[in-house]
């Protein structure tokens, strides 16, 4: 007698080969419309489905998975961070809770420095200018930007991505600076010759670029609050390719519009896919759709992570990357 296969939802469009080898596997219901779910039909999804693989734009909250059926077992998230997710109340309802990390480091540290390259350089207002043609032709003195290599970066995160971006920019000649909850190990400290900073307050107002890599969490929300904001030298250039909420976007605009900070490069939002019509008017701002883990690669990786966390969870083991609330 064929073994009953676990019945999976999906709330979004995943890569092809994925859909495929999930529908192989498990008794799976796929988003092919894919179009966000609504509250109403997260909490239809709970109610049915024994695993849910949601996404980063999912919000599985308490209001959701008060309405889960007894059957919900694990929530297998297609993404690394999980602040989506309720974990306190998923632990509460005995539900596991598992993403994707590590597939999507390089790619997304890839992002941070084309950023970190963009913005000094003006990148996005030359693209700009050459597409409106009014470009009249080189000039000495026309858009003139920094230079990158011998400025002081203030990486506020030092885990696997702030690691990787810190690694890309030694590379660029860049002097590498970062604020952690814990001093990372001197091995990393010297590979990188990076200066450890334990006031976020005082790294910030000594460096010229900060990346903001650290994962949002209720500690991390405003983390770069308008009073911190206020901290960073006139010249300096933030981006942001984590989590918007880390970032009083309302207080970055207005920093930006009166010229207390330089610019900016800004892969995410704090109110997504929604975007400060200030910020969008903005030159000295170069704005992407949160798009720092899109690669073809990152993708499939992440579906074979999910499938791996499903069906060793279906094994009676426990998942590779189960998440737990002591580690956000």
């Amino acid at each position: 007698m064929p073994h009953k296969k676990v019945r999976v939802i999906v709330t979004r469009r995943l890569p092809d080969a994925i859909e495929t080898r999930m529908m192989e596997l498990f008794d799976c219901q796929l988003n092919l419309e894919d179009k966000p779910l609504s509250q109403a039909q997260l909490i239809e999804a709970v109610k049915e489905a024994e695993i849910l693989v949601p996404t980063v734009t999912d919000r599985i909250d308490a209001a959701v998975l008060s309405q889960a059926g007894p059957q919900l077992k694990l929530i297998a998230s297609f993404g690394t961070g999980v602040d989506h997710i309720d974990l306190k109340t998923a632990r509460q309802r005995g539900i596991t809770v598992t993403n994707t990390p590590g597939v999507l480091t390089e790619d997304t540290a890839d992002m941070t420095m084309a950023l970190i390259l963009s913005v000094p350089r003006r990148l996005a207002e030359g693209e700009r200018l050459v597409r409106s043609g009014e470009w009249p032709g080189w000039a000495p003195t026309g858009m003139l930007g920094h230079r990158v290599n011998g400025k002081r970066l203030g990486i506020i995160g030092m885990g696997r991505i702030g690691s990787a971006v810190a690694r890309r920019a030694k590379g660029f000649g860049m002097s590498i600076h970062y604020h952690n909850r814990r001093r990372v190990h001197p091995s990393v400290e010297e590979e990188l010759e990076a200066t450890y900073w334990e006031s976020l307050d005082q790294m910030l107002s000594r460096m010229d670029i900060i990346s903001v890599n650290c994962p949002h969490t209720p500690a991390t929300f405003h983390l770069l609050s308008a009073r911190r904001i206020k901290l960073l030298r006139e010249e300096a250039y933030i981006v942001n390719t984590s989590r918007g909420e880390v970032v009083d976007e309302n207080a970055l605009t207005r920093a930006l519009e009166a010229g207390e900070v330089a610019g900016a490069g800004l892969d995410v939002f704090e109110h997504e896919p929604a975007v400060n019509p200030k910020l969008l008017r903005l030159d000295n701002v170069v704005l992407l759709p949160h798009m720092g883990s899109a690669t073809i690669e990152g993708r499939h990786a992440m579906g074979e992570k999910v499938i791996i966390s499903i069906k060793t969870f279906v094994d009676g083991h426990t998942p590779p990357d189960r998440v737990l609330e002591t580690m956000f």
